[in-house]
C-alpha cells in the first residue's frame, strides 16, 4: 500500500498508513479464523499460529480487530469524504463480522473455516462500496 502511493503520488500520505492498518487488521482476522480451524493439526506438528498464540482469547482478539477495522474504515471514509453508499457498505461489513463471530463461537473446525471463507464477502462489500462511492 505505501509503495503504491509512493509510485503514484511520490509521497506516502497518512491515508496510506491508515489503509495499511485496515489491511493488517483484516489479515489478522481471517488468518486467525483459518488458524482456529487448523489448531489441532498445528499443535501436533509444532506450527505456530495466531490461534495458538491467542489461546482462549482468540475470539475476543478477533472481535477487537474487527471493531478496530470498522472504526478505521469509518475514519478513512470520513477523511476521504466518501458517500453514504460507503457507509452502508461498512454497516453491511458489521453484520458480516457479527455472523463470523457466531460461526467461531464454539471454535469448531468447519465453522471456523467457513468464517475464514466468509471474508470474501467482506472484501466484496468494501470493494463495491468504494466503487459505488466514485460513481456520479
Amino acid at each position: 500500500i505505501p509503495m503504491a502511493f509512493a509510485a503514484i503520488q511520490n509521497q506516502i500520505p497518512w491515508q496510506a498508513w491508515l489503509l495499511m492498518a485496515i489491511n493488517w487488521c483484516w489479515v489478522m482476522i481471517y488468518d486467525t479464523c483459518y488458524a482456529m480451524s487448523d489448531r489441532e493439526d498445528d499443535l501436533k506438528i509444532g506450527v505456530k499460529s495466531t490461534a495458538i498464540l491467542f489461546g482462549k482469547a482468540d475470539r475476543l482478539i478477533i472481535g477487537i480487530l474487527q471493531l478496530l477495522m470498522l472504526v478505521l474504515l469509518c475514519v478513512f471514509a470520513h477523511q476521504s469524504q466518501f458517500t453514504t453508499i460507503f457507509t452502508i457498505s461498512i454497516t453491511i461489513v458489521t453484520g458480516l463480522f457479527s455472523y463470523q463471530q457466531w460461526l467461531i463461537k464454539d471454535r469448531a473446525r468447519l465453522p471456523c473455516f467457513q468464517a475464514f471463507l466468509h471474508n470474501n464477502w467482506v472484501g466484496l462489500t468494501i470493494f463495491t462500496g468504494l466503487i459505488l462511492s466514485y460513481l456520479p
